[in-house]
């Protein structure tokens, strides 16, 4: 009997070694694929790690030409409105003109009406012999127009 118990004990530990070879083998693949999935993250995180440098170097980029158009764009806003300032005080300006020729076209007017003989001119000729003879009289008294 202790030969056959023998036998049976060394049935059973030559199962239990076949199994373990077996269970080595499972192992040694999952192993395997465990360490190409490695591989790949690792090539997948360098080209992470890559893309996020490009990133940061393109966002550098940006913030400088934000700077530089911030500075061009307030230069040339500073320069709208020096100009817009420049343009209202000539509107103004224009303004006082042409109610001064208004004024001597309409006190000419009572002058060529009493001249029965002079044929009547046109508004813009009347305007215009007005204004020539304002900056006359002003030339005269010293004050150039």
């Amino acid at each position: 009997m202790s030969h056959s118990l023998g036998m049976i004990i060394e049935s059973l530990v030559a199962v239990l070694l076949v199994l373990t070879i077996f269970y080595c083998m499972l192992l040694n693949k999952r192993l395997k694929r465990l360490k190409a999935d490695e591989h790949s993250l690792k090539a997948t995180i360098a080209e992470l790690i890559t893309a996020t440098e490009i990133a940061e170097r393109a966002i550098g980029g940006l913030k400088h030409t934000v700077r530089d158009v911030n500075d061009h764009l307030g230069s040339q806003l500073s320069a709208a409105t020096e100009m817009s300032g420049q343009l209202k005080t000539l509107l103004v300006e224009s303004d006082g003109v042409v109610r001064r020729l208004t004024k001597i076209a309409v006190a000419a007017r009572p002058l060529q009406d009493a001249e029965p003989a002079a044929p009547k001119p046109s508004s813009a000729r009347a305007v215009a012999a007005a204004a020539e003879a304002f900056s006359e009289r002003r030339r005269a008294s010293g004050l150039a127009a």
